[in-house]
């Protein structure tokens, strides 16, 4: 019989995670969502997969703008982050706009597609080798396991919302909302 205190180790271990790595698997769920949804012809899987893709992006975006962005600050590029803060608020009127509605709505499909499109935009962006926000956030000294283990935290904790009580409509942090 082995002594088990690696076993604690074990779990705080899997616990952490670098935060680029986690926030790289949002990105591939969400883009896997994208694509169920292409190829589905049923309404309520595709009614399903749309408030799926709505939840992943609304708790993505909230963990970004409050601890992943924040953290980067005056350490990468500021355009980087400024563009970031603005197509995220651009997904976000999206998101809130399919959220409230149903695939029988007119424009939903197209609206689904011109989100889709903008995400990978902003993944392409984000994602881009050598000077992308997370080659630049590398390279920047961040402490990028302490600062996964905080992301992870905070997102169960948002997918524990959404699923006890759902999440409020996503909030534009710089574009004027009233002004769509």
């Amino acid at each position: 019989m082995s002594d088990t205190p690696e076993l604690p180790q074990k779990a705080a271990n899997a616990a952490m995670v670098d935060a680029i790595a986690l926030l790289k698997s949002d990105h591939r769920k969400v883009e896997d969502l994208f694509t169920q949804y292409e190829g589905s012809e049923d309404s309520d899987e595709k009614s399903a997969l749309a408030q799926q893709i709505c939840t992943e992006l609304k708790i993505h975006t909230l963990i970004e703008e409050e601890i992943f962005y924040p953290a980067l600050e005056g350490k990468i590029e500021n355009d980087t982050l400024e563009e970031a803060f603005v197509e995220h608020d651009g997904a976000k009127m999206l998101v809130n706009d399919i959220a409230a509605g149903t695939p029988a709505d007119d424009f939903y499909d197209a609206k689904i597609k011109v989100l889709s499109e903008e995400i990978k935009h902003h993944v392409h962006e984000e994602e881009m080798p050598d000077k992308g926000m997370f080659a630049q956030a590398r390279a920047s000294g961040v402490d990028l396991t302490a600062l996964g283990v905080e992301l992870k935290a905070r997102k169960d904790e948002l997918m524990a919302q959404a699923q006890d009580d759902g999440l409020p409509p996503a909030k534009p942090s710089v574009v004027n909302a009233a002004s769509a």
